[in-house]
């Protein structure tokens, strides 16, 4: 099965084409981070309007670079949610249109299944059962999965993702949107331990998250230096937090292993392309017998070759029919492909 992928959950234009048989054929991506800089973040009617612009033409871009006409397209897969609700509308209503002209089938994917599932596009791929770290600017959810569609959620950010948290420490310290890699770049040079910020929640049992306590005491921090952020403090501050965040990720991960006897661990979403994480999670997996699998850092952000994989495996078992877009869609509320279908 030949599967178009559309992914427009924020501020990401994205398309791919994936087919069982053969894997990715292409994939294409257009990002709006100039288009937001100058306002410090996404502006939800800016990024719908983007989307509005970009879309077919990337359909055309990456159906040319697939060598695939929309006759040997078998279905069309497309982000649902969670989301922005008018940047998932554009996405949403371009796939509906295309499936009725080309008289394909056609599904909403959840933006975060396809997130987990992006691993799968490497090789060599995990086995379920696996724990699952997904971790973005909107979610930060640690899952234990038997396989595709079922989900057990075990811990999930009680307030900032761990992605938001990145971002919003990086716009106070002045840095440029977006913020999360320009912060992991500048904590390159900062000097360790200099900064000793709290480590939320690993002094409770439980596998949930909370990093608003840490932005705020990164905040208070800058504020303790007289406003004199200096590019050698910035840096200070920044891998101040980069530890702290990634020490509460990995020791989250560690207890999960433990608590749940998994030895795969899959990591995405942003934040997972994180340098520092991935080798915080290596050390940590090592002793525990555990692999850790990530996709290559590109398919980490969003991406439309997470969502026509998983669309795949969903039409592949006859699932279809247009989905309503969703802002919030608990990932342990799903069902395992052809379970529900039409």
């Amino acid at each position: 099965m030949r599967v178009l992928g559309i992914e427009t959950s924020c501020d990401e234009t994205a398309t791919a084409i994936y087919d069982s048989t053969s894997g990715l054929l292409a994939h294409v991506l257009h990002t709006q981070a100039a288009l937001h800089a100058p306002h410090g973040g996404v502006v939800p009617e800016l990024a719908s309007r983007d989307h509005i612009r970009k879309l077919l033409p990337l359909i055309r871009q990456v159906l040319s670079e697939a060598d695939t006409a929309p006759t040997a397209i078998d279905g069309i897969a497309y982000t649902a949610g969670p989301g922005l609700v008018g940047a998932l509308l554009v996405g949403a209503t371009l796939a509906q249109s295309l499936a009725l002209a080309w008289d394909r089938p056609c599904v909403g994917v959840h933006h975060m299944e396809g997130h987990l599932l992006a691993p799968w596009l490497e090789s060599p791929a995990p086995n379920f059962p696996v724990l699952a770290l997904l971790v973005s600017g909107g979610h930060t959810l640690l899952v234990a999965v038997e396989g595709i569609g079922r989900y057990q959620l075990l811990g999930e950010s009680i307030d900032d993702a761990a992605g938001e948290a990145f971002d919003k420490v990086a716009k106070l310290l002045g840095l440029p949107y977006p913020g999360g890699p320009a912060l992991a770049a500048l904590a390159e040079s900062g000097t360790p331990d200099r900064f000793r910020f709290p480590r939320p929640m690993l002094d409770r049992p439980g596998l949930d998250f909370s990093f608003s306590g840490l932005k705020t005491a990164v905040l208070y921090a800058a504020r303790d230096t007289n406003n004199n952020l200096n590019e050698s403090l910035r840096a200070d501050l920044a891998r101040g937090f980069e530890e702290a965040a990634v020490e509460v990720l990995s020791e989250k991960c560690r207890r999960a292993l433990r608590q749940t006897g998994l030895r795969q661990l899959v990591v995405a979403g942003g934040v997972g392309a994180n340098r520092r994480l991935r080798a915080a999670l290596q050390t940590m997996a090592a002793p525990l017998g555990a692999e850790v699998f990530y996709p290559r850092p590109l398919f980490c952000t969003d991406n439309g070759a997470m969502i026509a994989l998983a669309g795949c495996h969903r039409l592949r078992a006859g699932e279809h029919g247009p989905a309503p877009v969703r802002t919030r869609w608990p990932i342990d509320s799903l069902h395992p492909p052809g379970a529900q279908t039409g």
